[in-house]
């Protein structure tokens, strides 16, 4: 990681309308954390009370650092809070999930009936042999049954998994294995672009390499259905239509597990988070009606894909905690033309709408004459996600979309953090290029490498000083790497992102500082595309980097170097791009790669990215004394 270092901030300020913050579930962001300070405990204590539980904790907090736990011995099952407590409450007819598939479907799931469904989905889970504390890997595209398989499995004390459908099968199977996951929920396929994803047939391909997965459930969508295999696979309406209808739920202790998500890291395979019910709970909830200043008549859309931990929080949990209605929709933002997003705007009445640097920058690119085709006033709040949001596209985001009225919040966190940690909370001024404050709930920092505060204008490393509800509890089957988290700056979890904060202590987060590369919003890891183009015949070697790009913040460049006799010709660049897109899925597809005789090495046989990227980028490479001649 680098040092500090100093950086020029051009600082411009908007200020919302002044009714924003008067309504706003946090008024007044100043006392709030200073409240949050005085008392952190007391703080989560009062928000914990305002979700359902089966038996209160002891204990708000036990920190033995680096391990923490939250509400100890409370007994609660989150689907409660998401679903019976709204059905009971008088929100059972209001809607909770609103769907559009790219191929025109349209649904809508009231919260009696996603309740419905999910106890029928728990209950089939369970007559498959899914009990407390198996894990189930999910992988399907963004339909409503995607979401009720995720509650299912919280219902019955499951253990979800859910793998982005945009992996392939290398990518899926690893993920499979090192969850010992029991069963695969999957679809025949998805649609993007107006293209069918062959889903069923690339977890086939994965499950040839996972044979600890006893069942299959696939929900058929094409017509004719496929054919299933009767051994193993079982079709999701016939698993349903023989399922009881009612589902108690679960009694889950606030610290049992309640997903593992994998995230890529900067070296090695994935990392398996590993996520707890009670703390996630809260903390998603809290962020999700604070941040979000979610109203009871709003309609909110993330468009995430709940394949990621923002999809997770933020599409799935948080949302339906606080009871509010949640669009989903399969489609891409430019198809079938750049007016997609902003044409369920309209028809939807969306009031909140959460998206990607990348999808901001692309819709600059088309012009603002497509979202001036529609309707947008129904917008209150706009929010960003996956990456740093650059300060000219938050101007467009704010003028062209938001119609220079609607609070921008710009959120930093992560998938080990599971919410929301810096932002500009509503009502509050906006600096274009800066997340924000710490919210009330977090105490985050810039530092050098030994934990001290840097000055304003210096960049250091972002880091976290005290533990918060919805973090990460371990890495699973390996804590090694959890501790590391928290072993890298003294006493603090490091974030692997480099930040500076201004006078006001607002935070600009600057990237990573790790060999993570974040392409539109999703987080690639070095290691596993290196993995990729090394398994080729032809790869001797691989090193890929992170190159900037004007849409989707960062692409991949491989430098390849190539077995002996195998020269680059006959299409070969072509070839490792579809071999990495077979392993890993369209992501993970380097845009550029070039091949070189011999890679940048230390002496003891470690590639120097760094080196490589300072050449792509015409920058100073650093020290290099330890590179061999």
């Amino acid at each position: 990681m680098a040092e500090t270092f100093a950086v020029k901030l051009e600082e411009k300020c908007y200020y919302p309308d002044p009714r924003c913050k008067a309504t706003a579930w946090t008024p007044d962001y100043t006392r709030a954390y200073s409240e949050f300070l005085r008392d952190p405990e007391g703080f989560w204590d009062r928000v914990a009370r305002e979700l359902d539980w089966f038996e209160p904790w002891d204990r708000v907090r036990e920190w033995n650092y680096p391990y923490a736990k939250w509400f100890i011995n409370g007994k609660l099952n989150i689907t409660t809070s998401c679903l019976d407590r709204h059905v009971a409450g008088g929100r059972k007819d209001k809607p909770a999930i609103v769907w559009h598939g790219e191929s025109g479907e349209k649904r809508i799931l009231s919260y009696e009936a996603l309740h419905r469904e999910v106890m029928r989905f728990a209950n089939g889970l369970s007559s498959l042999g899914v009990e407390k504390g198996d894990r189930v890997c999910i992988y399907m595209p963004l339909v409503p049954e995607q979401v009720v398989a995720m509650l299912a499995c919280a219902r019955i004390g499951a253990v979800h998994s859910v793998v982005f459908g945009g992996f392939g099968p290398d990518a899926l199977a690893m993920r499979i294995n090192d969850a010992k996951a029991k069963v695969l929920v999957t679809a025949d396929v998805g649609y993007r672009r107006g293209k069918t994803v062959p889903l069923r047939e690339l977890a086939s391909e994965a499950l040839a390499h996972a044979p600890g997965v006893e069942r299959v459930v696939v929900l058929r969508r094409e017509t004719p259905a496929v054919e299933l295999d009767p051994d193993r696979e079982v079709d999701y309406a016939d698993l349903m239509a023989r399922a009881a209808p009612d589902c108690p739920a679960e009694p889950m202790d606030s610290e049992d597990p309640l997903f593992i998500l994998y995230t890529s890291g900067s070296t090695g395979a994935p990392k398996g988070i590993v996520h707890t019910c009670g703390g996630y709970a809260v903390g998603t909830y809290y962020t999700t009606r604070h941040v979000f200043d979610v109203k009871e008549n709003d309609v909110y859309w993330c468009t995430a894909d709940t394949g990621w931990i923002t999809g997770h929080s933020y599409i799935v949990y948080g949302p339906l905690e606080v009871g509010t209605t949640v669009v989903l929709a399969e489609g891409t933002p430019d198809y079938p033309d750049p007016g997609a997003y902003w044409r369920l705007v309209q028809d939807l009445g969306v009031t909140i709408f959460y998206t990607a640097p990348t999808a901001i920058r692309m819709f600059m690119r088309v012009g603002e004459e497509w979202p001036a085709k529609y309707d947008l006033s129904t917008l209150r709040v706009l929010g960003s996600v996956g990456e740093p949001l650059n300060p000219e596209a938050f101007e467009w985001y704010y003028r062209a979309i938001g119609g220079g009225r609607c609070p921008i919040v710009d959120t930093w966190w992560q998938t080990e953090t599971g919410m929301h940690m810096v932002t500009t909370m509503i009502g509050e001024a906006m600096k274009p290029g800066f997340a924000g404050k710490p919210i009330p709930g977090a105490v985050v920092d810039v530092v050098d490498r030994t934990g001290k505060p840097v000055p304003p204008g210096t960049g250091g490393f972002l880091v976290i000083r005290e533990p918060w509800p919805a973090m990460l509890r371990t890495v699973h089957g390996n804590d090694e790497r959890y501790c590391a988290y928290w072993n890298t700056i003294p006493g603090c979890y490091t974030a692997g992102d480099l930040a500076v904060k201004d006078e006001d202590g607002y935070i600009m987060v600057l990237g990573r500082a790790d060999d993570l590369i974040v392409v539109a919003g999703h987080n690639i890891g070095t290691a596993e595309v290196e993995s990729a183009l090394v398994s080729h015949d032809a790869v001797a070697e691989a090193a890929v980097i992170g190159k900037p790009d004007p849409l989707k913040g960062n692409v991949i460049k491989a430098f390849v170097t190539l077995c002996v006799g195998v020269s680059p010709g006959d299409g070969l660049t072509d070839d490792l791009a579809r071999h990495v897109r077979k392993s890993l899925g369209p992501v993970a597809v380097p845009a550029e790669i070039e091949f070189m005789d011999r890679l940048p090495k230390t002496r003891s046989g470690k590639i120097m990215r760094r080196v490589l990227k300072a050449r792509e980028l015409g920058m100073d490479p650093g020290d290099i004394s330890t590179l061999e001649e």
